[in-house]
């Protein structure tokens, strides 16, 4: 496990002598270089000693030397789509690329029936919009990852697009997230139609549609039904807050609403 491999000390450690963090920064204990330390029982008593040179468990923590891979797990993606990010490290080499036609949903639960219906069943780019901060709150689309994943173990190239959010345990998927500006903002999102050519390019950080900016900024915006995703259950209380909330690009952010006395 993650403490046996060396823990924080070791990961601690390896970024300071890399060159990756500033050690001499100041920390709530100390330094940061402090940090490259773990916890151990001396005589009943807490001590501490450095961490371990060596990792434990390769599988588990590298050196900084030696990364799993050396540019992260995490890539911005732009493109005339919008511009978002995408958590490449989870995803095999094989199908980090992935050009197939779009298939638009405007909700997540929208998508579950498509993929219980079996319209799925092919080489595909799922569309997933009005998910973003001021639409609906920007709810967790985790639950999409299972179905993904099950397409793309039938054999299909699969992605997914949105202007949502996921958890960090986004899958095996390629998945453009946080998409801004959203739909519900005039994003471009909601000018993508069904069967549009998309190309999700994890390597390359890119998110492509196969028609010209032009032809696209002159297509009608999609219409957000709002009254559907704005109002009962308690919903009705957050109306201040969607119209004045950042794009997740920004943090989706309330700071712009405090700071002009707003939000008091």
């Amino acid at each position: 496990h993650f403490h046996a491999a060396g823990g924080m000390g070791f990961v601690i450690r390896e970024l300071v002598a890399g060159g990756l963090l500033i050690g001499d920064a100041a920390g709530i204990g100390g330094p940061i270089s402090d940090y490259a330390q773990e916890p151990f029982l001396q005589d009943g008593q807490l001590a501490w000693r450095a961490a371990p040179t060596q990792s434990g468990d390769l599988d588990v923590l590298r050196p900084a030397s030696d990364p799993f891979q050396p540019d992260g797990g995490l890539r911005l993606m732009d493109g005339p789509l919008g511009r978002g990010v995408t958590k490449a490290s989870a995803v095999k080499p094989e199908h980090r690329i992935v050009e197939a036609p779009a298939r638009i949903f405007d909700s997540q639960e929208a998508f579950r029936m498509a993929y219980q219906a079996g319209e799925l069943n092919r080489d595909v780019v799922a569309v997933v919009r009005f998910q973003g901060p001021s639409a609906n709150g920007m709810p967790e689309l985790h639950s999409l990852s299972p179905i993904l994943g099950a397409l793309q173990d039938k054999g299909f190239k699969v992605a997914l697009v949105t202007d949502g959010r996921m958890s960090g345990a986004s899958g095996k998927v390629p998945s453009a997230i946080h998409i801004s500006p959203e739909a519900a903002k005039g994003g471009a999102l909601a000018q993508v139609r069904d069967g549009d050519l998309l190309t999700v390019n994890c390597d390359a950080g890119r998110l492509e549609i196969d028609i010209s900016e032009i032809d696209l900024a002159e297509r009608p915006l999609a219409t957000f039904r709002s009254n559907e995703a704005q109002s009962g259950l308690g919903r009705d209380l957050f109306t201040a807050f969607r119209s004045g909330v950042s794009d997740a690009d920004t943090g989706a952010s309330l700071f712009n609403l405090l700071q002009s006395g707003a939000i008091l």
